[in-house]
């Protein structure tokens, strides 16, 4: 049995957009966020509820400042803690996993699909995507690009206006276009927040 154009498009395969199946997902994912995109600040529980019947698998904390806007969002899965700032956008063409503790800021774009390089095979609408894969305590700077079939590790500080084109390892802060490690995160960041949060914890004015 030949695959269908999902099972191609999840697979990193060339394939159509223009089929019944992908348009059905496609347009399912366009009602929920703007449903989503429509509420208001009194609506805070039929947020989270469009949010967890968007996504393909959610942790119990999550929280996306409006607009938002998402591909298909049966591709995503995010983990716990999750929170995303303003003028997001996900193209989900293929799966995109993020982990536990994540921050976005504003105009973050996570982007797996991709066209041909080769104009006549471009031009008879084929394109294709890679799969985006994040891990736990992420935080990624505003208006920060990630393309197609980047991994990020664990620990991890993307500066803002990055484009990230290849993969990232864990406990590091990174940043440029294209996005290069900096330098490692170390003891002495631990050390210097936690300096930090004890002056705060300290202050009389804040409790």
């Amino acid at each position: 049995m030949m695959p269908s154009q999902k099972e191609r498009m999840l697979s990193g395969k060339l394939y159509r957009a223009a089929d019944t199946e992908i348009r059905a997902v496609n347009f399912r994912a366009r009602r929920l966020t703007r449903l989503f995109n429509q509420t208001t600040e009194e609506q805070m529980a039929y947020r989270q509820t469009l949010l967890k019947e968007l996504f393909l698998k959610t942790g119990s904390e999550i929280y996306i400042e409006q607009p938002f806007h998402i591909d298909y969002g049966q591709h995503t899965t995010i983990g716990e803690h999750f929170y995303a700032n303003y003028d997001c956008i996900f193209i989900d063409t293929a799966p995109i996993t993020i982990g536990n503790d994540f921050y976005l800021a504003l105009r973050v774009g996570l982007y797996t699909a991709g066209h041909p390089i080769d104009a006549a095979i471009r031009n008879e609408d084929l394109e294709y995507g890679y799969p985006i894969t994040i891990g736990d305590s992420v935080w990624i700077g505003a208006n920060v690009v990630v393309n197609p079939g980047v991994t990020i590790g664990s620990n991890v500080v993307i500066g803002s206006g990055s484009v990230v084109t290849k993969a990232i390892p864990d406990n590091v802060v990174a940043a440029g276009n294209p996005c290069r490690v900096i330098r490692p995160i170390t003891k002495e960041d631990q050390d210097f927040w936690a300096k930090q949060k004890a002056d705060y914890v300290a202050d009389p004015d804040v409790h």
